[in-house]
């Protein structure tokens, strides 16, 4: 269960700067333009680091969670730190770190589950959405924005999902994603850095780092 959180969080985090890229499918002309000018910046960056706030909610379930994360991306490379754990890939393998079960799970990048990479996001998600721009909405938290409410063409485990981009600087702001078990998953981007110089050790697992911790290889 920890390891699909996990795995859940990188996906949607990754969503936020990668979902607009290539969604040729869209019914509004200036949505498109938006989306177009976000994955051109999205694209040019060497590497991202982003702070976000991560809440889950579901009133008829009396559930509500907020927990805060970070992940840095480069290329195919990323490092992924949420709710105890820490999820690390170096484009080839994941290994994702449960810190208290002590356990360290390892796994193959495969276009066949879960995995993947982030440049292949940039790809796989063409024509996969609608996109439609809400004009009425224009601020959020004191902060101008465009709201592109983006809708699968094919049945998927979620509705729909609202995408807020910064207008100031073109970046994403905001995700909420809506499922069919009327909950709500929101990622607030807190802090979004671009093209910082960051160690390829960032992105390789050091068993000296986890020394007790049990290493289960999953490949």
């Amino acid at each position: 269960m920890k390891k699909i959180f996990a795995v859940c969080s990188i996906t949607l985090v990754l969503f936020l700067f990668n979902a607009s890229a290539g969604m040729a499918q869209s019914n509004n002309k200036k949505a498109s333009e938006i989306l177009d000018e976000v994955t051109q910046k999205t694209k040019a960056y060497k590497s991202i680091i982003m702070e976000f706030t991560y809440q889950m909610e579901n009133p008829g379930a009396n559930i509500n969670e907020v927990t805060n994360g970070k992940v840095m991306v480069s290329g195919d490379n990323y490092r992924l730190e949420i709710a105890g754990q820490l999820v690390i890939s170096d484009g080839e393998t994941i290994w994702t770190v449960i810190e208290d079960a002590e356990e360290v799970q390892v796994n193959e990048v495969s276009e066949d589950d879960e995995n993947f990479s982030p440049t292949r996001l940039l790809t796989d998600y063409s024509e996969d959405y609608k996109s439609k721009l809400e004009p009425k909405i224009n601020e959020l938290n004191g902060v101008s924005v465009y709201l592109l409410e983006l809708t699968p063409n094919e049945k998927k485990s979620f509705e729909h999902v609202n995408l807020y981009i910064r207008k100031d600087v073109m970046q994403p702001y905001r995700m909420e994603i809506y499922d069919s078990n009327q909950s709500v998953y929101t990622y607030t981007i807190n802090k979004f850095e671009t093209d910082t110089e960051i160690p390829d050790t960032q992105f390789k697992f050091s068993e000296t780092e986890f020394p007790d911790f049990d290493i289960i290889d999953m490949r």
